[in-house]
């Protein structure tokens, strides 16, 4: 797998195998499928499919790892000391992981070099170190001494998503590596090229055969079944939609398997009449049309203040306008392709829903098809008002580059609005008011809330979301906790 120079065509693209007890390999069935560059449609690479039978061998092998392997005895310092190599193979790979992710995803060069990357880095180093300075608690009572322990809960599946593959699929992996399990990763079918890049690099850096698998292809009734199934497997975390999730739940349920699931969301985004526009305005483009819309807690409903509306509208709309949609693989553009045909006639199928909802797209609304964006999957920063908080368009996740814009006149009717959605993931606010930013973050039903800022993340607080937007908490002692199997020990001292 090499890369071209300057602007970072692929040149060449191996074909891509299974990761599973520390060797690649081919499907059982010999199956696979071709993994295609969302910028024209061209085929960057040959994957291997796994079914079942191949879910069940890397289920096995992460198996084998945990109950035989050295990984889970271990000090949490030693395995810091493995990850922290990983995590310099991903530092010098960088551009390289970089490229395969915009060419795989259609993400934007520079978010996947200086945004994506890095943080990938930071995972494994930041739950690293965590897991090696995380203490235990001691309970002295007289002649009873009573304290915890907190070993590894086993074998964890991850299954991870391609609107950040990378990322998302070690914000999965490294905690639970550090806190010494073992893993099968999963990524998302539509971007499976950093992930087999990622566990080469692991393998060289020396994590021990095993202890990390990577299978590919599809679900529950191939590759993935097992993976949600088994009995063998001790954790389950997924990022993805809120309909898979449960199913994910369903399938672990029999044997009570814990699952952490980050799911979908319709976050909203609430603008004060006493907001700094030169804030609020760029933030709010950010929070719909960064990651080329695709992402599960962008500020897809906006609630502006109705005395600010028409100058808000005026300046959010212009800024949409200037957004350079492009190939990905270029440093100027602010918005790429989205991942596949597919997704791009669901999202205009919703930009279709909101006008005969009644609603009236002020920009965009419609593929971007010119020049050398004919091929690919492009879609234009849209923007609609004219529609209430009711509406499909409105409550539906859309996961794409499509804002409505709704009127509030109070604090109280803000807070309804946001909470009158079945999902609970994020909320994004802007207001000078100190006062009213602490009351609405303490009756905001979402995971994390924003003020001020978007997308701003501290490693060690908890990340997740409310209603159909997930289940449970991961980072920090929230990861700490999923990922092991707490043990209270007593002992009485004669």
């Amino acid at each position: 797998m090499s890369l071209g120079a300057g602007a970072g065509a692929v040149t060449e693209i191996r074909d891509i195998c299974h990761l599973i007890g520390g060797q690649a390999v081919a499907s059982a069935e010999g199956k696979t499928f071709e993994t295609r560059d969302p910028h024209d449609n061209s085929v960057i690479g040959t994957v291997a499919r796994g079914s079942a039978v191949d879910g069940e061998r890397a289920v096995a092998a992460a198996r084998k790892a945990f109950d035989e392997g050295p990984w889970p005895g271990m000090t949490p310092t030693e395995r810091r000391k493995i990850l922290h190599d990983v995590a310099d193979a991903v530092d010098a790979h960088r551009e390289e992981l970089a490229m395969l992710e915009t060419v795989d995803s259609g993400k934007i060069i520079r978010q996947a070099l200086h945004g994506e990357m890095p943080r990938v880095a930071q995972n494994l180093r930041f739950f690293a170190d965590y897991a090696a300075m995380a203490t235990d608690e001691a309970y002295p009572n007289g002649p009873v001494l009573g304290y915890s322990l907190r070993p590894p809960a086993g074998v964890v599946s991850a299954i991870s998503p391609w609107n950040a593959p990378l990322m998302l699929a070690t914000w999965k992996a490294a905690p639970a590596l550090a806190f010494g399990n073992t893993v099968v990763l999963k990524p998302a079918p539509q971007t499976p090229l950093t992930a087999a890049r990622f566990g080469e690099l692991a393998t060289a850096a020396g994590l021990p055969e095993g202890v990390l698998n990577i299978v590919h292809g599809f679900g529950a009734d191939e590759v993935a079944g097992p993976l949600t199934s088994d009995p063998r497997v001790d954790r389950i975390t997924f990022t993805g939609s809120s309909a898979t999730g449960a199913r994910i739940m369903a399938a672990a349920a029999p044997h009570l398997t814990p699952v952490s699931a980050e799911l979908g969301g319709k976050s909203a985004n609430i603008v004060f009449d006493d907001a700094d526009l030169d804030v609020a305005v760029p933030e709010s483009i950010k929070a719909i049309f960064g990651g080329n819309g695709q992402v599960c807690f962008s500020g897809s409903r906006l609630f502006v203040q109705r005395g600010i509306l028409p100058a808000f509208l005026e300046r959010f709309t212009a800024e949409a306008e200037k957004i350079v949609v492009g190939d990905p693989k270029r440093h100027e553009t602010f918005m790429g392709p989205l991942i596949e045909q597919r997704h791009l006639d669901k999202v205009q199928g919703y930009v279709d829903l909101a006008q005969k909802e009644g609603g009236t797209v002020l920009t965009g609304g419609s593929p971007v098809t010119t020049g050398e964006l004919s091929r690919g999957f492009y879609y234009a920063p849209t923007v609609i008002t004219g529609l209430t908080n009711d509406t499909r368009t409105a409550q539906e996740e859309i996961f794409g580059p499509v804002e409505t814009v709704i009127p509030f006149d109070t604090e109280q009717e803000a807070l309804r609005l946001a909470n009158s959605s079945p999902y609970g993931l994020a909320g994004i606010l802007f207001t000078t008011n100190l006062d009213r930013a602490h009351r609405m973050a303490a009756h905001w039903k979402a995971g994390t809330v924003w003020v001020n800022c978007y997308f701003e993340r501290d490693l060690r607080m908890p990340f997740g979301g409310e209603g159909i937007s997930g289940v449970g908490r991961e980072g920090g002692p929230h990861s700490r906790e999923f990922f092991t199997e707490p043990r209270a020990v007593v002992l009485r001292i004669r």
